[in-house]
């Protein structure tokens, strides 16, 4: 996010992501992923079937055990800094959603089997946590072996580009998506009075009959300009709008 664009960060934090996730079999390790200290267990056989009934199970609301390196808060401290000093303390499990698991390959051909997993699933998931808890379901450990997250919110891996191309490019501005870009779902008010427009650029409240829910609300000037996002509140005559992020 670039200059006013900053401020609209708040509203989309929470949004949904999507992976592409690799997992080898047949190891484990301290960081649960490829990076970290390697352990072989020496299982590596297993059956598709097995591993495709598993991957049904991790689906829906799940409990996840953040892991020690992680940037999770304990007592003051990031759990990986008491991780490098290899101390491991006990962490409170966390609910997420994990809205779909695809199973797009298997290669059985390299030393250790290579699973390659879609991942559809709510902010906070750790996907390293996920292919290790699976690898423990189906006996034979598992650590993340490669990760691109290809989706989050409503921002897909096909709009992003590279460093390389920005540092060439002679128009920046064709890589820019337009500021409400990824709150295009919250609800929408139209304002028209100089008046208004004044009161809303100047954080003062106004008044509409535009009925609208209670909550956060993008104000525009004449369905054009973005204005601002407000708290409305109000009964079903008149709502209140309150300006919360002002974008001048």
């Amino acid at each position: 996010a670039l200059g006013n664009a900053t401020r609209i960060i708040p509203f989309i934090k929470n949004e949904d992501k999507t992976y592409l996730a690799t997992m080898t079999l047949g190891a484990v390790s301290d960081t649960l992923d490829a990076w970290g200290q390697i352990s072989y267990t020496g299982q590596t056989r297993y059956q598709e079937k097995d591993l495709r009934d598993i991957l049904k199970e991790f689906t829906g609301n799940i409990k996840q055990i953040p892991p020690m390196y992680s940037a999770v808060h304990h007592q003051g401290q990031r759990l990986y800094e008491l991780a490098r000093q290899g101390i491991t303390v006990s962490r409170e499990e966390r609910e997420v959603a994990i809205y779909s698991i695809d199973l797009l390959d298997i290669d059985n051909k390299l030393d250790l089997p290579a699973v390659k997993i879609r991942i559809d699933c709510s902010k906070g998931t750790y996907v390293r946590t996920l292919c290790h808890d699976i690898g423990q379901r189906l006996g034979t450990g598992a650590i993340l072996s490669n990760l691109i997250r290809i989706r989050s919110g409503d921002f897909a891996i096909e709009q992003s580009c590279t460093l390389e191309e920005l540092l060439h490019t002679t128009n920046i501005e064709e890589h820019l998506l337009g500021i409400d870009y990824p709150i295009t779902l919250i609800p929408a008010l139209s304002i028209e009075s100089p008046d208004d427009i004044d009161a809303i650029l100047n954080g003062r409240m106004i008044k509409t009959s535009t009925k609208l829910p209670d909550g956060i609300v993008r104000v525009y000037a004449n369905n054009y300009q973005l204005l601002a996002l407000a708290v409305s509140t109000g009964s079903s005559e008149q709502s209140v709008i309150k300006p919360e992020r002002v974008f001048k």
